[in-house]
């Protein structure tokens, strides 16, 4: 088998949010290595070349929470087709969560989802095992076996531990792992039958409300048994000021805290529910502008680490009921990167800080390689053009699932090739070497 030959990728505008750095110049690419990055790139006549056209040239996109139906829901979507959504938005690694069927909290099933995303998904998947079993709640998960399987993280999904002295046991096991908990801080007894958050505009839809306490409560509880534990912990979603502020706090003092924001919390508030657009029914709830003005603010003076999907596929018969009835969830992965560029064409963010978050912060918080323009880097790669416009139709998304929030939406910003270990997964710049999908 003779070695693949060189890729060398020219012209492009190099983003590297790990430095900061943005200069024109290229990136040369082999063995699924980054070889030679920068201005000037020595490079062997036998290389392949692909002229960006002044087109972003970055670290992929690293995704700390997305749903995935398989095992046990493949219907709604599987490995292959999360993979091929994310590779089509700029995502080429994936942390999925474990409710599934039958639950990740065994290693024999954390085994058989990375052998299974070896097989069929075209991105890079890094499961999150349960951090109780059956995400019950109840019991604490054997944290140590599952590391050793591969799981990078522990968490119950969408599920909030409410037992503090459960979790006050598993930050304490985690911590003599060195193993990270992601929680879902949302108190479900505050939630109630809320569902959506609680203010005038709920009101005057008529519809429960979910108030902030619901989620600040958790977290302040959370933070206090960090202090008292020292483990490493991971609020997976925050949605408010009040949040913000909490995590500012406790970064203050210096304790191993790290927090995400969903991407639907950033680009959109409680308004564009509308006519009770199920939707854009999410868990966390849409707030309102004042707390997605806290959330683009936290973001960009670093008390917000990541920026997630939270790509959620449900099906037409779980979201095509009234508000109140339909569940949670939109899907994420495909849009991930277009609806975050609205921060930077409306909000003034840096498109390096935006990265930062997408795929630099991620991989430090989850201990993986990516999310760096290096020598010695994974070719984990996307090239985007951040100013060309579309419109999107849920119609030509690649998940199974078409619940996305941006439906007809007026979308910035389109990756134009992905690549995943040096091989090009997605392909809008017609690089000539055949794609190994």
């Amino acid at each position: 088998m003779t070695a693949e030959r060189p890729l060398l990728f020219t012209n492009a505008r190099l983003i590297d949010p790990a430095s900061g750095k943005e200069e024109r110049g290229g990136v040369l690419v082999q063995d699924g290595l980054i070889q030679d990055v920068g201005p000037y790139v020595a490079v062997a006549t036998d290389a392949e070349v692909v002229d960006c056209g002044g087109q972003v040239l970055a670290p992929g996109l690293i995704d700390m929470r997305a749903f995935i139906g398989e095992p046990g829901a493949a219907h709604r979507e599987t490995l292959k087709s999360a993979g091929e959504a994310a590779a089509a938005g700029g995502v080429t690694t994936i942390m999925s969560m474990p409710d599934t069927n039958p639950v990740l909290d065994d290693p024999a099933i954390i085994d058989f989802v990375m052998r299974r995303a070896r097989d069929t998904s075209i991105v890079n998947v890094r499961p999150a095992a349960a951090l109780t079993k059956g995400l019950k709640g109840e019991e604490m998960a054997e944290i140590g076996l599952l590391r050793e399987a591969g799981a990078v993280a522990f968490t119950d999904g969408d599920r909030s531990v409410t037992n503090a002295q459960v979790m006050r046991r598993a930050l304490t096991y985690a911590r003599d792992f060195d193993a990270l908990i992601v929680h879902h801080v949302e108190d479900p007894d505050l939630v109630g039958t809320g569902v959506m958050n609680e203010g005038e505009f709920a009101a005057r839809l008529g519809l429960p409300g979910i108030p902030r306490e619901a989620e600040t409560v958790m977290l302040e509880r959370d933070i206090r048994l960090v202090r008292l534990t020292g483990g490493r912990y991971h609020a997976a979603m925050i949605s408010c000021a009040d949040s913000a502020e909490i995590m500012r706090d406790a970064k203050s003092r210096g304790l191993p805290v790290t927090c995400g924001v969903s991407i639907n919390n950033l680009a959109l508030n409680e308004n564009d529910i509308g006519d009770y657009r199920t939707f854009l029914k999410l868990s966390p709830p849409l707030r309102h502008e004042d707390d997605r003005q806290a959330m683009i603010e936290a973001l960009v003076d670093g008390t917000i680490d990541v920026i997630v999907s939270d790509h959620n596929p449900q099906d037409v018969e779980t979201k095509r009921l009234p508000f109140s009835e339909a569940e949670n969830g939109a899907v994420g992965l495909e849009t991930l990167l277009s609806a975050a560029l609205r921060l930077v064409h409306s909000n003034g963010v840096p498109i390096a800080k935006l990265l930062r978050a997408m795929s630099t912060r991620p991989a430090e918080i989850l201990g993986l390689p990516g999310g760096r323009l290096q020598r010695g880097a994974p070719a984990d790669l996307i090239v985007f053009d951040p100013d060309a416009p579309y419109v999107l139709d849920k119609r030509q998304l690649r998940s199974l699932s078409k619940n996305t929030p941006f439906d007809e939406a007026r979308l910035q910003g389109q990756v134009t090739a992905t690549m995943v270990a040096g091989r090009i997964v997605f392909d809008r710049l017609n690089v000539s070497r055949e794609a190994n999908v």
